[in-house]
Parts: structure tokens; sequence; C-alpha cells
């Protein structure tokens, strides 16, 4: 404050100078105040939107390691899992992963995904196609149904035709309540998938989940419709699969004889370690397909 201002004999100029110059301090005062106000929510505003970004990149980083894990396990191995009581008993039929509880509604309907190797479906020719499937000697007279599914019983017998089947593994059997079955028919005999071989999506899937003895039924990937592929499997007594959020089974067919010899000489093998569910004692190959 320049100190010459108050030199002069008036009094009351001084009063007066005094009191603009308070004022004008005090608007200094509120005027730096605010500034001060502005620049801080400036400050929390930029440090508002640094925090969404660093936040929005921790969120796109654990969705994309996610992504790579799930990938990573779909690729790997493909299992069915049924749901409950069941857990410890069951793991899947080896070209699915993990099912969930059943649901009451049909799955959306999805679109139509065949890899170039699976033949087209009109090679089933819409019509009911009957042959027999022969596993360690034992023959069952089969029919399947090309007009209930068409897109899968043209796999099998464009795969019949070819030869696929000859000498393939059956690597799975259950024989747990309610989960009875033999399934066959992977690439390597090991139950993995076979990437160049896939297509969907469900057909004649049934809406009770209830797959009755003698049905033939393609496995697949859980919750993924288009993860159809070579692989089968052949239900010996009456069995329940919960739907996943993809639905059920693909239905193609049923075995019209030699049901109770194929549980008599085959399915009698029985599971390694007495368990429920996995690779039977002795080894189970698929001697041949053939379908007209």
């Amino acid at each position: 404050m320049n100190s010459r201002l108050f030199h002069t004999a008036d009094a009351t100029n001084r009063v007066a100078v005094a009191g603009r110059l308070l004022r004008d301090l005090e608007g200094q005062v509120v005027a730096t105040s605010k500034e001060q106000k502005r620049r801080v929510r400036d400050y929390r505003a930029r440090q508002d939107v640094h925090e969404h970004k660093r936040r929005r990149r921790v969120r796109d980083n654990i969705f994309a390691v996610l992504a790579v894990v799930v990938a990573g396990a779909v690729g790997t191995a493909v299992t069915l899992h049924v749901q409950g009581q069941r857990d410890d008993e069951l793991a899947a039929l080896e070209e699915e992963t993990q099912t969930t509880e059943p649901t009451d509604t049909a799955p959306p309907e999805e679109d139509v995904v065949v890899t170039d190797a699976v033949p087209d479906a009109s090679l089933a020719e819409g019509r009911s196609w009957n042959g027999s499937l022969t596993i360690n000697g034992v023959e069952l007279s089969v029919e399947l149904d090309g007009a209930a599914a068409p897109q899968a019983v043209s796999a099998l017998v464009g795969s019949s035709q070819d030869g696929y089947y000859e000498g393939k593994i059956c690597h799975r059997l259950t024989d747990s309540d309610d989960f009875k079955l033999l399934q066959c028919g992977s690439l390597a005999g090991d139950g993995m998938g076979d990437p160049d071989f896939q297509y969907g999506p469900i057909e004649n899937a049934p809406q009770d989940d209830v797959y009755p003895a003698g049905t033939i039924a393609m496995a697949r990937q859980s919750n993924n419709p288009n993860s159809n592929g070579h692989q089968f499997f052949v239900v010996y007594e009456d069995t329940t699969i919960p739907s996943d959020a993809a639905g059920g089974y693909t239905v193609v067919g049923t075995v019209t004889d030699g049901l109770e010899q194929f549980i008599d000489q085959v399915v009698s093998i029985g599971i390694q370690d007495a368990a429920p569910d996995g690779p039977p004692n002795e080894e189970i190959t698929i001697e041949s397909l053939l379908l007209e």
C-alpha cells in the first residue's frame, strides 16, 4: 500500500482512501478466492476424468485377460458337465464344456454355421437312413432321421461314406443315476473336438431334457450351438441331460435292435477305477457305421 496516501491533512480523505483500499483488497481476496475455487473445481474435474479413464483401462484389461482365458479353455478341452447332485460324478461328454440347470424355454434360434469339411444339409435328403453301427463286435441296427436333423444326419452320412468312423475310439462311458451313455468318434480318441469339422445349430433336441434308451445324439461344447462335430453318444438307459444356454443336444436317431447285447458285451466292460464316468476298462472301438 502507498504510504503517501496517508500524509494528507484531511482525515476524511484518509478514511475514504483507506475505505476504498480496503474494499479493493476485499475484492481482490474475493476474486482470488473465486479463482482458487474455480481452479480446484477444474483440477477435480480433470482428476475425475483421469480416474474414469484409468478404471476403464483396468476394466478393459481384465475383460481382455478373461477373454483369452475363456478362449483357451474352450479350445483345450470340451466336456459336458451335468449340474446338481451329479457335479462330483459326471465329467461330461468330452466334446462339451459345462452345462447349467435345465431351462423351461426353448433357446433362441441360431444362425447356421458349417465349416467347409462338413457336408451340406441336403445330403440327408430329408428322409430316414437305416443301417448298422458295429462296436466291439456288437452290431446295432440304427435309424437316423434326416428330416428332423438334416445337418447332423448329413454329417454322419458323409463321415460314414468317407470311412471316418472305422477304428475310432469310444473314449467315455458313464454309469450313474439317470446318466448312462457311451461317447464315441473323437478325432484322436481322447474326446477333443475337431476345429475343422463343426456345425450348428442344434436340431431336434428334446424339450424335457430326457434322452430315452437307444437314443443317438451329437455331442457339443457347452453353451455353443454351433460346435457339433464327429462325436456322438449312444444312450443305453433313459438319461436326463439338463439343457444349457444353447439348448439340448441334437438327436439324430435311435438304436432299433441290439441294445441288450450292447449292454451285455460293451457296457459291461465297465469304467476305470470303478468310477461313474470316465474311460472304459478296455478299449471300445467303432468297427463300422453303414447307412443307406
